[in-house]
């Protein structure tokens, strides 16, 4: 039997999410600088500028992670994301902004990075390619001590500053998505300029090129159910880590879900979307990594509303990510 040109696409694209589930399935991250979500499908603009405008309404969407709640100096990261479709070159155009406020110990980091997106039609889906452009405030205040209570900074020690110091770095970014009728693809890299910043003793803090990976499939049970298994990939290229997730939505509405990163927690998601457009979304890592006995797990808040300016139209209010 011979495949027309749409149906060789789906086949291709489901091979490149088998393929990238035997790569990593098994690498597991030990540390990376850019924060952690749980609730990714919901977070995409953060780590894929391709992804700006795609449900072709205007979103605004606020995310809270507090991550190993109990532990000293523990991550807690604030993202701000709105994102619209427009018609600057091409008529699927998509703009977006996203802004966060990132706290793990002594190091804070806040950025503002600009996206744009085109995209065009592939087959029975759309392929969008997209760049992002931003600024990054880094501010490092060590304040460590050590058991006995004894000051720890030697100022001797040119990788460790000993008083407070920040630098403004420009960042880059690209990434590339595929939305087909029962699943997606996203492929994108963030800090490809490698941005670095030196301090007063001649000190250098340089972010590493991070690279993510997204795919999912939409199983139609009934006519109310749907489920959702998807995969998140992210690397720096020395370091790697994995979420497994398997969520049930009802009537496009209600969902409720599991995860699995291997090595570090088991995931709880549970969410709702009102008729006008008002998502929530919450979500617990239960840790299983050794750090669990110093944590209570961590928390994931989600809120976003959509809407369109053309009150002469109806509109299906949806994530993206529930096609």
């Amino acid at each position: 039997m011979r495949l027309n040109y749409s149906q060789k696409i789906t086949v291709l694209m489901g091979r490149a999410v088998l393929l990238g589930l035997l790569l990593f399935t098994n690498m597991i991250a030990k540390s990376q600088q850019d924060p952690q979500f749980s609730q990714n499908k919901f977070n995409l603009l953060t780590v894929n500028p391709a992804c700006a405008g795609a449900s072709g309404l205007i979103n605004a969407a606020l995310l809270n992670r507090f991550q190993w709640i109990g532990f000293p100096g523990a991550p807690v990261t604030t993202v701000f994301n709105i994102d619209a479709a427009v018609g600057i070159i091409g008529k699927n155009d998509g703009i977006g902004v996203s802004i966060m406020n990132d706290v793990i110990g002594y190091e804070r980091n806040i950025s503002v990075t600009l996206n744009y997106s085109w995209r065009k039609q592939i087959g029975s889906g759309k392929f969008a390619t997209g760049f992002s452009m931003g600024l990054m405030n880094k501010n490092l205040k060590p304040g460590w001590l050590t058991a006995d209570g004894s000051d720890l900074i030697n100022s001797s020690d040119p990788a460790v500053p000993d008083k407070e110091t920040d630098g403004i770095l420009a960042d880059m970014g690209v990434g590339f998505d595929y939305e087909g009728k029962d699943f997606y693809l996203a492929l994108s890299a963030k800090h490809i300029n490698q941005p670095s910043f030196s301090y007063e003793q001649n000190g250098t803090y340089s972010i590493r090129r991070h690279y993510y990976f997204m795919g999912g499939y939409n199983i139609q049970l009934t006519n109310q159910f749907q489920m959702n298994p998807s995969v998140f990939i992210k690397t720096d290229a020395s370091a790697y880590q994995t979420d497994f997730n398997l969520t049930l939505l009802y009537e496009q509405r209600l969902w409720g879900g599991l995860g699995y990163r291997p090595g570090d927690a088991v995931i709880i998601q549970l969410g709702t979307e009102l008729r006008n457009g008002i998502r929530f979304g919450y979500a617990y890592d239960l840790s299983t990594s050794a750090l669990s006995k110093y944590n209570s797990g961590s928390h994931e808040i989600y809120l976003s509303y959509s809407f369109s300016l053309d009150k002469r139209k109806t509109h299906k209010y949806k994530s993206i990510r529930f096609l």
